[in-house]
């Protein structure tokens, strides 16, 4: 289950120090791949750090990495037990995600990162990652409408939740293309907490304007974003372009525009467009992408779709930006997630109804057959476009499809 609330995972991490100082991250969109940027900056300059970003993509100790390498299983059961052990002792009570948190920083202290770059799971003030002792700076990302029944129903209420990631003396950067309200929020709390604030902005950014032209406009923007909190951080590397712009434009970040080759699975040569795009914010920018680069000719290119969504989620407002009369669609149900048994798939006949297709539309109904569904996109898409989005979750599930599939070939 998720229960907001410090007092837990307090009591966890009481007796552990933080040498590390941090930058956290907080936001609805961009924040996962703002934490990556930034990792790959403090790697360019060989600065020792750890990441904790969330959900995990395939395994429960993916979601933590020592200088851009996940933990090794070893490492990480090693330190869970720790922290399950105490938390039995304690009494504290703590939730799946508090104690993978504390995991995260135990295992930072024991490999004397220099900082950590820390993902909020949710909002902000009251979200487990909110126990930092040694803030460095803080990033706000774009902010969309998610999560509402725990953070709020409107963009201000929200806006002040990812806000209490703010301390005084602690500067805070937020992306300069949220709306003026979300910005009116967060000029208030930054008053009222004491932390000076930077507009992140590639209008203004001299560093942005040296970014290569393949890069999207959301990139661009989470990309200045993570260059500003760097420069805050390390201003004595922040001019080094040469050593940062390779870095940046090789790293990888899996389930976010992932070009993926599907041969394996599928037994043709394949590849899909691999996004975890979960609400309305972040399919209107997977739309943009599929209909600037997949939609060509004319009449457009039709796509086919292989879709999921987490139970609760506006599923209307995702697929009413993703799909265009003549797509095809596949809909499916993530499997059970690994830690995080609150996590349910919404049910594929709801997922149908909410899309309102056209009958004329081809459409496949894969309840819990990923692949089953996978193997039928390829042969309706007949070579073209094929997208799988809608939840990170199902993300998981094809990567984790993927290296099964190719392991076992391995083994043959």
């Amino acid at each position: 289950m998720i229960e907001l609330g410090l007092t837990r995972i307090q009591t966890l991490l009481q007796k552990t120090p933080q040498t590390w100082k941090a930058i956290h991250v907080a936001g609805t969109n961009g924040k996962g791949s703002i934490c990556a940027y930034l990792t790959a900056m403090l790697r360019a300059n060989n600065i020792s750090c750890g990441r904790f970003t969330s959900p995990h993509l395939i395994d429960r100790w993916d979601c933590i990495s020592i200088n851009d390498n996940p933990v090794l299983e070893a490492k990480f059961r090693h330190f869970e037990n720790l922290v399950k052990t105490r938390n039995d002792q304690l009494q504290a009570g703590a939730t799946e995600f508090e104690l993978l948190a504390a995991t995260a920083f135990e295992i930072f202290e024991a490999e004397q990162v220099e900082v950590g770059v820390i993902e909020v799971g949710l909002g902000g003030r009251l979200d487990a990652t909110n126990v930092l002792k040694n803030k460095a700076v803080t990033v706000i990302s774009k902010i969309g409408l998610d999560h509402q029944a725990m953070l709020g129903n409107t963009l201000e209420e929200i806006a002040l939740q990812k806000a209490g990631i703010m301390r005084a003396g602690v500067p805070c950067v937020v992306d300069a293309s949220n709306p003026q309200n979300v910005l009116d929020v967060f000029e208030s709390h930054s008053k009222q907490t004491g932390a000076s604030l930077i507009h992140a902005s590639p209008e203004s950014s001299e560093f942005a304007r040296s970014f290569p032209s393949a890069f999207e406009p959301h990139q661009i923007q989470n990309l200045t974003a993570a260059y500003e909190a760097f420069k805050l951080a390390y201003p004595q590397y922040a001019q080094s372009a040469d050593i940062l712009m390779p870095a940046i434009v090789n790293m990888k970040w899996r389930g976010r525009l992932q070009t993926l080759d599907i041969t394996p699975l599928v037994k043709q040569p394949r590849e899909v467009l691999l996004d975890g795009a979960h609400n309305s914010q972040s399919a209107k920018v997977l739309a943009d992408y599929v209909n600037k680069r997949y939609r060509v000719g004319h009449p457009p290119r039709p796509v086919t779709w292989v879709l999921a969504a987490s139970d609760g989620k506006d599923f209307a407002e995702v697929s009413r930006h993703l799909i265009r009369p003549g797509d095809a669609v596949a809909v499916v149900e993530f499997g059970p997630v690994d830690g995080m048994p609150w996590v349910k798939a919404m049910k594929t006949d709801a997922l149908l109804k909410t899309m309102h297709l056209e009958e004329s539309s081809a459409q496949h109904n894969g309840h819990q057959d990923t692949l089953g569904s996978i193997k039928w996109a390829v042969e309706t898409a007949a070579g073209g476009p094929l997208v799988i989005a809608g939840s990170l979750y199902l993300v998981s599930d094809v990567l984790r499809l993927l290296r099964d599939e190719e392991t076992q070939s391995g083994q043959t």
